[in-house]
C-alpha cells in the first residue's frame, strides 16, 4: 500500500498535519482575535485591583493592639551642658511639633521678662506732692502755644519744677537759673530763692536722685553778664545764697540775649561732658535792651539742643512801653508808682497804628496786656522747645487767653517775616502805617467849649483851637492814603490778628478824619458867620458829639466806610484787644453838633485887688512840703 492511501475507519493522520488545539483561531477574524486579546488583559487587571481591596477591607476591619507606654520621668539639671537638648528618650517628632513651634505662643520672652523682674525689679513712681485737680489745673495755667499764663512766680516755678522733672526722667539734666538784677526784680528773685530749696524737695520726692542727676548754675545780667555760679553746683544751700546776695543793677539796662549767649558758651562743654539735657531759665520783666541778637542765640541753641525758659511778663498790647508798679525810699520819704519800662511789643514790629482816643473811655488803653510775652524772648523759648511763663500782666485791662489763643504772633524767623510783607501788599500797608505813627502829641484832645461873651473873643478861641486839628490831618491823610495802597488785598490775609489789625487801622483812621474834618467845618461855620444865642442868658458855645455829618458828601462816605470796618473788628473779633478798642471809638458818634451854655465870668473892675490871697502859715508849709516832696520824687525816680 502506497503512503497516500489510507484507512478510513483507522484514526490515523496524515504525516505532515500538526494538531496544536487552537486550529479554530486561524478560521477567525482579525477584529474577534483582538477583541480577545484585550479581554483578557482587562480581566487579569480587574483581578489586581480586586486583590487590593480585599486586603484593604481586612486591614481595616482587623482588631489593633495598643501597646502601652511607659512614662518618662522628668529630670531638671542646672548644670551647664555642651549639648543642646532635652536629653529625653523619645525621639518622635510629627506634624503637630511642626505646627505647634510655628503657631504656638513663645514661653521663652515670657521667662525672660520674669527673670528680669527678678534681677531688677520695677521702681514704682509715687507723686508725694500735691496733684492739682482738672478744674484748678485749667484756671490757673491756660496754655497758648509757647505761652503759659502761669498766675504768678510761685504758680511759674511750680511748673517749672515739673519740667525739670520731665527732663530728668530722660537724663541727667542741667539747669542754668539767668536773673534779670535790675529793680524792678528783686522781689522776684527773692520769691524764687525762698522756693528754690522746694523745688529740690519736690524733685526728690519724685524718687529722683538729684544729688547725682541734677546740676545748677547761676547768672544775672544787668549792663554786664555776671557768672555766679560759673561751674555746676548741687549744694542747695549754696545757690540760694548767691540768688539772695546777688546786687541790684540800677544802669536800666538789661542785656537778656548776650547773658543767654555766655551761658550756652560756658556750660555747653559740662552737658556735653555729661551727656546731660541743658535748661536755661531766664526770669526778667522787660524784653531786653539787645533783642536784635535773638537770631544768633536762637541758633546757637537749637543746635546745642538746650531748651529756652523764661518767667516775665506780659507784653503791653502793640507798643514797646510797659509799666512795672515800683516803691522806694529817698530822703526819709517812700514812693510808689508805675515806671516805664521796654516790655514789648508783643510781635516782631508794632502790627497797629497808635492814635490817642477824643473820648472818654480812652484811659489806660495804652497799658493793655497783648496776653503773649515780647517777641524776641518769646520765639526764643518757640525755636527751642521751651515755655514763655507769664508771671505778672499788666496794668491795663487783660483778656481771656482762650481767646486770645487763636491770635498767637507769628513766631517764625525774622527773614520769613519781613519776606511776607513784600508777598502780601496789605501786611506792607500795615506795617508801613504802623511805622508812620501820628506822635500822641500831635494829637491834643479838641477843645469842646468856647467863651462867647463877644465875636472877637470866640474867634480867636476858635483860631487857636484850629491850629493843631490842621496839622492832624495832614498825618491822617498820609496814613489813609498808605492803608489804602493794600485795601483791596485785605481778604488775601492769613490770620484773624492781621484781619482785626488793619480793619481796627483803617477804622479808626477813617473815623479820626470824619471827626476832624466835621470839627474844623463847624468852627469855621462859626468862625465867619458866629451864632446868635436863643437867650441873653448864655455866653458859651460847647460842641457835643452827633451822629448828623455836616462835611460834605466825601466825609459821610468815610463816615460809612469807618463804621463798616469797626463794626466788622467787633463783631468778628470780640473779646480781644481789637474788639475793645473799636468799641471805645464807637461810644460816641463821629458828627458834631453846637449846644449852648452858661459860665460865670469875672466882671473887668480896675480898682479891683489883684494880689495874691494870704494863706495861714501851716497851709503855707504844707505846700513847701509838697513841692519839696515833688522834687525829690523827680530826682530819685530810679531806672528799671
Amino acid at each position: 500500500m502506497s503512503p497516500a492511501q489510507t484507512n478510513p475507519g483507522s484514526d490515523a493522520k496524515p504525516a505532515d498535519a500538526v494538531d496544536t488545539g487552537t486550529a479554530w483561531l486561524d478560521d477567525l477574524p482579525a477584529w474577534a482575535i483582538s477583541l480577545l486579546f484585550h479581554g483578557a488583559i482587562a480581566v487579569g487587571l480587574m483581578s489586581i485591583s480586586w486583590t487590593i481591596v480585599a486586603e484593604s477591607e481586612l486591614v481595616l476591619t482587623s482588631e489593633a493592639r495598643i501597646e502601652p507606654t511607659p512614662l518618662e520621668e522628668f529630670v531638671i539639671d542646672t548644670e551647664i551642658s555642651d549639648d543642646v537638648g532635652s536629653n529625653s528618650h523619645v525621639d518622635l517628632t510629627g506634624p503637630s511639633l511642626a505646627t505647634a513651634q510655628l503657631l504656638g505662643p513663645d514661653t521663652h520672652y515670657d521667662a525672660l521678662e520674669r527673670i528680669e523682674e527678678q534681677i531688677n525689679p520695677p521702681v514704682p513712681t509715687v507723686m508725694m506732692v500735691a496733684v492739682p485737680s482738672e478744674a484748678e489745673l485749667l484756671e490757673t495755667v491756660d496754655l497758648m502755644g509757647t505761652t503759659e499764663h502761669a498766675g504768678g512766680t510761685r504758680e511759674a516755678i511750680d511748673r517749672i519744677t515739673w519740667e525739670i522733672s520731665a527732663s530728668l526722667r530722660e537724663r541727667r539734666t542741667l539747669v542754668v537759673w539767668l536773673f534779670d538784677q535790675s529793680l524792678s526784680l528783686e522781689r522776684r528773685r527773692n520769691t524764687i530763692a525762698d522756693r528754690f530749696a522746694n523745688i529740690y524737695k519736690q524733685l526728690s520726692k519724685m524718687n529722683l536722685n538729684t544729688e547725682v542727676m541734677l546740676s545748677t548754675g547761676i547768672v544775672g545780667f544787668g549792663q554786664t553778664v555776671n557768672m555766679l555760679q560759673g561751674r555746676p553746683g548741687t549744694d542747695i544751700e549754696q545757690l540760694t545764697r548767691k540768688i539772695r546776695e546777688m546786687q541790684n543793677d540800677a544802669s536800666g539796662k538789661e542785656l537778656v540775649f548776650t547773658a543767654v549767649d555766655r551761658a550756652v558758651r560756658t556750660f555747653l562743654p559740662e552737658k556735653k561732658k555729661q551727656r546731660a539735657n541743658m535748661m536755661l531759665i531766664v526770669v526778667t520783666d522787660e524784653r531786653g535792651d539787645d533783642f536784635l541778637e535773638v537770631e544768633s542765640v536762637t541758633r546757637k541753641c537749637t543746635r546745642s539742643g538746650i531748651r529756652v525758659y523764661c518767667v516775665g511778663n506780659s507784653a503791653v498790647f502793640g507798643r514797646e512801653k510797659g509799666y512795672v508798679r515800683y516803691a522806694w525810699e529817698a530822703e526819709g520819704s517812700r514812693f510808689e508808682e508805675y515806671l516805664p519800662v521796654e516790655q514789648g511789643p508783643e510781635t516782631l514790629r508794632m502790627e497797629g497804628v497808635q492814635l490817642p482816643f477824643w473820648t472818654a473811655g480812652g484811659l489806660n488803653l495804652d497799658r493793655m496786656s497783648s496776653g503773649f510775652g515780647p517777641y524776641a524772648l518769646s520765639r526764643l523759648c518757640a525755636e527751642t522747645g521751651g515755655i514763655y511763663f507769664i508771671a505778672d500782666q499788666t496794668a491795663g485791662p487783660t483778656f481771656d487767653p482762650t481767646v486770645m489763643r487763636q491770635y498767637s504772633p507769628d513766631y517764625r524767623p525774622i527773614k520769613e517775616y519781613v519776606d511776607e510783607l513784600s508777598k502780601n501788599k496789605a501786611k506792607g500797608a500795615l506795617i508801613a502805617a504802623a511805622q508812620k505813627a501820628v506822635p500822641e502829641d500831635m494829637i491834643p484832645r479838641p477843645q469842646r467849649r468856647f467863651l462867647a461873651s463877644n465875636d472877637n473873643v470866640l474867634r480867636q478861641q476858635i483860631t487857636n483851637a484850629q491850629r493843631p486839628l490842621a496839622t492832624l490831618d495832614y498825618y491822617l491823610e498820609e496814613l489813609h492814603q498808605i492803608l489804602q495802597r493794600g485795601e483791596r488785598y485785605r481778604d488775601s490775609l492769613d490770620s484773624d490778628r492781621w484781619r482785626a489789625s488793619y480793619d481796627l487801622a483803617m477804622g479808626r483812621v477813617l473815623a479820626m478824619r470824619v471827626r476832624a474834618f466835621g470839627y474844623n467845618s463847624m468852627l469855621a461855620e462859626m468862625k465867619v458867620k458866629p451864632r446868635t444865642f436863643a437867650s441873653e442868658d448864655y455866653n458859651l458855645w460847647i460842641l457835643r458829639p452827633s451822629d448828623e455829618i455836616n462835611a460834605g458828601t466825601k466825609v459821610r462816605g468815610m463816615h460809612d466806610e469807618a463804621m463798616d470796618y469797626l463794626s466788622r473788628v467787633i463783631d468778628q473779633h470780640p473779646s480781644t484787644p481789637w474788639a475793645r478798642l473799636a468799641k471805645v471809638e464807637l461810644e460816641e458818634p463821629l458828627g458834631w453838633e453846637w449846644h449852648e451854655g452858661y459860665v460865670p465870668v469875672q466882671p473887668d473892675n480896675p480898682n479891683q485887688n489883684t494880689n495874691q490871697p494870704r494863706f495861714a502859715p501851716e497851709d503855707m508849709e504844707r505846700q513847701r512840703q509838697q513841692q519839696r516832696r515833688q522834687r525829690v520824687r523827680e530826682a530819685t525816680r530810679p531806672l528799671l
